[in-house]
C-alpha cells in the first residue's frame, strides 16, 4: 500500500506534535500537587495520567515512524503517487 505525500507529511506531523502535547503534559503532572501524596507515594490520579501519557507516546512514536516511512518512501526516485493523486 503506498500513501501520498500528504498523508505521510499529516502523519509525521501527528507523531511530533503528540510529543511536544504529552511532554508538555508530562511535566506539568509531574509538578502537579494533585499527583502525590503528603508521604511522597503517587496518586491514582497520577498513576492513571501517566499511563495514559505512555500510551500517547507510544501510539504517536507508531504514527510518526509510519508517516516517515512514507515520506521516504514516496521520495525515492521512480515512486509513483497513488491512484486519483
Amino acid at each position: 500500500m503506498r500513501m501520498s505525500r500528504r498523508t505521510s507529511l499529516f502523519l509525521l506531523a501527528f507523531g511530533v506534535w503528540s510529543w511536544i502535547i504529552w511532554i508538555t503534559f508530562a511535566r506539568n503532572l509531574w509538578a502537579s500537587d494533585d499527583a502525590w501524596t503528603a508521604d511522597g507515594s503517587p496518586t491514582s490520579f497520577f498513576v492513571v495520567h501517566a499511563v495514559l501519557a505512555v500510551v500517547s507516546f507510544v501510539l504517536g512514536t507508531i504514527i510518526g515512524v509510519i508517516g516517515w516511512r512514507g515520506l521516504r518512501a514516496s521520495s525515492r526516485p521512480g515512486a509513483e503517487p497513488p491512484p486519483g493523486q
